[in-house]
């Protein structure tokens, strides 16, 4: 089995690939008894400052896993920053380990940054099938390894922690705000991980609380109604994976609390 963490789409393609059990972690971590077997346990998830976002974090604390081959996959658009170093350090904290740990580029959705247009266009150079297939093999055959971190990957993740050591508590989480064009049509709502959308008087409203960063509100707004307050590098570009439906990352992310107990394959 394999748990996933999606905003656009790249995570939940890349655990579609290596696994057929696919288990959302926005829904997962509700379990109220989440103890989970199978002969080998996955998570597949994006990076947000080179390190998994927190909800993901949450999850891997509360949840016990039975499996002989435990394994993580975190995808990335630009520069990871020594992520695989970050996770397992992570998990170190917690008291768990790893016997596989990769990244693989794909397209970076971070708004403020980048442009979608020009990250779908630098897609081929990026060889996100031919790295997918190679890590699948990996798992497949249950290698054990951990992607190697360079003193320059650490750098990066130094640089990008000096930049934001100063920045407010929560700042980026409010950088969201819903225009006029909001025609209530509840996409929003339905594709957060975190439950931070609701709908009053047919137009969605945004809370920065368990902001999760993943942006999917907003590239999956069908007005564009739902954006950034913070200069973006082309508002009008937006980003899904498209080997993933809409109506896939709704149920993936959809709020519901399943309570159900142990999970075993």
């Amino acid at each position: 089995m394999v748990f996933y963490f999606t905003g656009t789409g790249n995570s939940l393609y890349v655990a579609k690939e290596l696994d057929r059990n696919c288990i959302s972690i926005p829904q997962a971590v509700h379990d109220v008894n989440a103890v989970y077997e199978d002969t080998r346990i996955g998570i597949v998830c994006p990076v947000y400052g080179h390190e998994m976002p927190e909800m993901v974090k949450e999850f891997l604390k509360k949840s016990v896993f039975h499996t002989e081959y435990f394994y993580l996959v975190l995808t990335y658009g630009n520069i990871h920053g020594g992520a695989a170093e970050l996770a397992e350090d992570f998990l170190k904290s917690i008291g768990r380990k790893a016997e596989y740990i990769n990244t693989i580029m794909m397209v970076d959705n971070f708004l403020p940054s980048f442009d979608m247009d020009e990250q779908v266009a630098g897609l081929p150079q990026k060889k996100v099938e031919e790295h997918l297939a190679a890590i699948k093999e990996d798992i497949d055959r249950q290698k054990c390894w951990k992607q190697p971190v360079t003193d320059e990957d650490r750098n990066w993740h130094k640089v990008y922690l000096e930049r934001t050591k100063n920045a407010p508590i929560n700042s980026g989480k409010s950088m969201y705000e819903v225009t006029d064009a909001c025609i209530g049509c509840g996409i929003c709502m339905n594709v957060c991980p975190a439950g931070c959308i609701r709908l009053e008087n047919q137009r969605a409203i945004h809370g920065a609380e368990n902001c999760q960063m993943c942006m999917a509100c907003i590239h999956h707004c069908p007005e564009n109604a739902v954006r950034l307050n913070v200069p973006e590098k082309n508002p009008d570009a937006r980003y899904h994976n498209p080997h993933i439906r809409l109506t896939e990352l709704v149920n993936a992310n959809k709020q519901e609390i399943r309570g159900r107990g142990k999970v075993t394959l």
